[in-house]
């Protein structure tokens, strides 16, 4: 089981906080308040949920956990590789390119200057072409998350374990951006935020478990009202976020 030194952690990667500039983007929900299609509290929830469970379970979070698996056991740079340029095919739009790119080089100079800074496996993410995407530098960080209180010689006595916790954490993370991200753009209330945090967070283990028995062939990136969305808010006339 996980140590508390690892849970910290881990809660530590899924926090707001951490300076990759999360907080910066509401992922199309500010382009769905402008067109009307999202309003009020309700329908923000539902907007999320269904964000959570066609989007992220079906792609960056299957990636992700494959990517942990890759980082951890085997370190093939070849895998590594098909599996950043999957995730960087998949972004319909250059604001979703954008953000992946920026938020995982931001990640990569933070773990550059953590407590692990000398693993070899942060110099290879950072040379993933051509840019490593935040999926695939998340699973690298909970890796070293997970690693970094393992006796040596211990063995993984649960393969979805690390995994499962990474996926968790990087779902965690994504929904408290999202709940900040709506009360600023709705605007809606910190009670209402809260509300629409407790309606992600009992939807996000059951994603997760979807996601970690997705295997390669069944990944998927179709959300086309979400990227005609993204597109229109690159010209938007004003606005909070970056995408």
């Amino acid at each position: 089981m996980s140590t508390p030194a690892t849970l910290l952690r881990l809660m530590w990667l899924a926090s707001p906080a951490l300076p990759v500039g999360g907080f910066s983007y509401s992922e199309g929900l500010e382009a769905a308040v402008e067109a009307g299609h999202v309003q009020g509290e309700t329908a923000v929830g539902d907007w999320l949920l269904d964000q959570l469970q066609l989007s992220l379970a079906r792609a960056d979070l299957p990636a992700c956990a494959q990517a942990f698996r890759a980082w951890q056991t085997a370190h093939d740079p070849l895998r590594l590789q098909a599996l950043n340029d999957w995730v960087l095919a998949t972004r319909e739009t250059a604001e979703f390119r954008l953000q992946t790119e920026q938020m995982g080089r931001s990640l990569v100079e933070w773990l550059r200057n953590g407590e692990q800074a000398q693993d070899p496996r942060i110099t290879h993410c950072a040379a993933l072409l051509p840019s490593p995407s935040w999926p695939m530098v998340f699973a690298l960080a909970c890796v070293l998350a997970v690693d970094a209180d393992r006796p040596p010689q211990r063995e993984h006595t649960d393969k979805m374990e690390g995994p499962r916790q990474a996926l968790l954490a990087l779902a965690f993370g994504w929904a408290e951006n999202m709940a900040q991200a709506a009360m600023k753009s709705v605007p809606l209330g910190q009670a209402a935020a809260q509300r629409i945090l407790t309606r992600l967070t009992q939807a996000i283990p059951q994603a997760v478990e979807s996601a970690l028995a997705l295997p390669d062939n069944e990944r998927q990136a179709f959300t086309p009202m979400l990227a005609i969305l993204s597109s229109r808010h690159e010209s938007q006339y004003s606005r909070l976020f970056r995408s």
